[in-house]
């Protein structure tokens, strides 16, 4: 199959720009249209790993990038997502293209994708054995996760979208570039010195950010689902001493159900969902600081139930 790579840099932004490309990730195919650079060049770049389908193939997904034609478009210019040719987010400044698209291929998922219940959380496996790292912005989650598939030896199945098949509770992976703002970007940079970072780019509504991309077995195997095992709640403190402190099954349930998109919208289905993949985990709070003793407390975390 064609992947990304296949394509030298000036072919596929003339691909982007013309009749645009189909990209595949994990379960889902992304229709892209656009002839913004800079995207081009994060496509290339982070994306390299990934397939290309026909251009008659079915896409999920349909965005285009665009600059919007206004007065701006010479002084201060812009970036506009399209989703089904219909504006959704508003402008954001040129520079920003990728994250957009970024950001913009997270809110297609999570919003439409409801054949799973779908939680705000990093999710990553070895063994066959899936660690779920939910937790609000600022947690130390992402960072985590980088450091885990970069250097701890974890498969990625997701930086930022846990997807829970309702029928069986199996994982789906969806491994996409890693997302990493501010002193994550130099702490990650140096932690895992062979990883592979866009560019940053600074003054986004996260404050800096930039992305890691996904290891090639991830994406090789993201048709292999995983078993859930753990359920852990991050924080990163600074100058904290590391500590796993076990968490209730109900707790844990609240906890999670807080980061899920779509639970309420699932119904029953969801509640089933949810109560099923809590009692088949260990659940966890979780305070770090320094990142190798994450790491080997994760790798002895003990088995889950039967």
């Amino acid at each position: 199959m064609l992947k990304v790579g296949s394509l030298a840099r000036a072919e596929l932004a003339a691909q982007l720009a013309g009749g645009g490309i189909r990209l595949r990730t994990g379960a889902f195919t992304t229709y892209l249209h656009s002839a913004i650079p800079s995207l081009a060049e994060g496509i290339a770049l982070l994306y390299a790993d990934y397939p290309l389908l026909a251009a008659d193939a079915f896409a999920d997904f349909h965005l285009q990038l665009v600059r919007p034609l206004n007065a701006r478009r010479w002084i201060k210019p812009q970036v506009k997502l399209l989703y089904d040719r219909r504006s959704i987010f508003k402008p954001l400044p040129l520079d920003q293209a990728f994250p957009m698209f970024e950001w913009g291929l997270n809110w297609c998922v999570s919003s439409r994708a409801n054949r799973y219940l779908i939680v705000h959380a990093a999710v990553v496996e070895k063994g066959g054995r899936a660690l779920i790292l939910p937790a609000p912005p600022g947690s130390g989650k992402s960072t985590l996760c980088a450091a885990l598939v970069g250097r701890g030896g974890w498969r990625l199945l997701s930086d930022e979208l846990t997807l829970l098949r309702l029928d069986d509770g199996l994982l789906h992976p969806l491994p996409r570039p890693v997302s990493l703002k501010n002193a994550s970007i130099d702490i990650i940079a140096r932690y895992v010195p062979q990883a592979v970072m866009s560019r940053p780019v600074s003054d986004t509504v996260k404050g800096t950010v930039a992305h890691m991309r996904a290891p090639a077995a991830s994406i090789a195997r993201s048709g292999e689902t995983a078993r859930p095992a753990w359920v852990v709640f991050p924080r990163y403190e600074a100058g904290a001493a590391t500590a796993l402190e076990p968490l209730a099954p109900a707790h844990a349930f609240m906890l999670l159900a807080q980061n899920c998109f779509n639970y309420s919208l699932l119904g029953a289905h969801g509640f089933t969902a949810l109560g099923g993949l809590i009692e088949r985990s260990l659940s966890y709070n979780f305070r770090y600081s320094v990142l190798d003793e994450a790491l080997d407390a994760f790798d002895r975390l003990p088995p889950p139930p039967l």
